[in-house]
């Protein structure tokens, strides 16, 4: 067992005992100590290393002749040192053992949960852009489990707690089959290097032709090659946040205002959210914009439309008829979209 898995496993463990052991080992020793200074007339050093050989039980002679008074003070502190001893080795051992059944079991949960997802989310390294990522997927309600390769930073998130993780290198396709790829509806690589990256695409791709691939990019060129090994989107931080700040110059209010839109802050307000599947009702089936009265009944504002080309059609005419085929971006607050999907969608 290597230092951080004892670790790992003695922090599952209920330190209670043990703690009390070591107060009792001290204890024994300090009155061993004192013992033989009053009634022996022992040096201070020379009464705590007769204490020490006597709990230790080791044989060696006496630092100097005991007096009787002195033989049944050693008799009985070689008693309670005994009991003490032992108490203490049966707590310890008990922390360790119960500490490995917890582990063993906090484990077991884990691997159970993630034999169950389906249609989730994987996440690809647990460094800022991936720990980003997992908040705001856990703000929206989504399944995901995230592949760290770094057992320290696995014990940050064990210690957080409600992450569901999988100890390993996300460029291995075992690894990423234990995540259950073939029933994930996306995956975000999140690794410090483009190759890395580059490497969890073309598994990923290869493992499930219909997931969604997202991809982190630090170097320029890196991105076309991510889009050849199969990546739907590719993100470069630097480039994003520095356009960002740009923006904030020359269209303030603008960024400002879809910051606003899309913070996890306001969804009781409004926010942008994408309808993937617009299975309609019978009633509602092969209508427009205007027949169906979407914003009259429910709030819901339609933005935007994408159609089974690719193409993409910013706010679509009151005439244009919804298909099953389109997605659909929509602006209300969370109460107004689940009446919108309540109505109109099928369950």
């Amino acid at each position: 067992m290597g230092p951080l898995k004892l670790i790992s496993v003695l922090r599952h463990a209920d330190f209670r005992s043990v703690r009390i052991a070591f107060l009792l080992i001290i204890l024994v020793i300090s009155t061993g100590t004192v013992g033989y200074m009053l009634i022996e007339k022992f040096k201070l050093l020379e009464a705590f290393y007769m204490t020490m050989i006597t709990i230790g039980t080791v044989g060696f002679m006496e630092v100097h002749p005991l007096s009787d008074q002195g033989r049944i003070f050693t008799s009985i502190l070689i008693l309670l040192s005994f009991g003490t001893f032992a108490y203490g080795l049966s707590a310890i051992t008990s922390a360790i053992v119960e500490g490995q059944l917890a582990a063993y079991f906090s484990g077991y949960k884990v691997k159970t949960e993630i034999s169950h997802l389906n249609n989730h989310v994987i996440v690809c390294g647990y460094g800022r852009n991936g720990k980003q990522a997992c908040k705001q997927l856990k703000s929206r309600g989504l399944n995901f489990v995230v592949i760290e390769r770094d057992e320290k930073v696995c014990e940050t998130i064990r210690e957080e707690g409600n992450t569901l993780y999988i100890h390993g290198d996300a460029t291995d396709d075992k690894i990423l089959e234990s995540a259950r790829i073939l029933n994930a509806k996306a995956l975000i690589s999140t690794l410090d290097k483009d190759t890395n990256n580059l490497f969890v695409v073309l598994s990923a791709r290869n493992l499930n032709k219909d997931l969604h691939i997202i991809s982190r990019a630090s170097e320029e060129g890196s991105d076309k090659k991510l889009y050849i090994a199969g990546a739907n989107n590719v993100i470069m931080p630097d480039k994003i946040g520095g356009a960002h700040m740009a923006a904030l110059v020359s269209r303030p209010d603008i960024l400002e205002f879809l910051d606003v839109l899309s913070s996890n802050e306001n969804v009781s307000e409004a926010h942008l959210e994408e309808i993937l599947k617009l299975n309609f009702k019978s009633e509602f089936r092969s209508k427009t914009i205007a027949d169906l009265c979407i914003h009259e009944k429910t709030g819901v504002t339609i933005i935007g439309i994408r159609e089974p080309s690719g193409h993409c059609i910013i706010n679509p005419a009151q005439s244009t008829v919804l298909s099953p085929e389109m997605k659909i971006f929509v602006l209300g607050s969370n109460s107004q979209i689940d009446t919108f999907k309540k109505e109109y969608l099928q369950s």
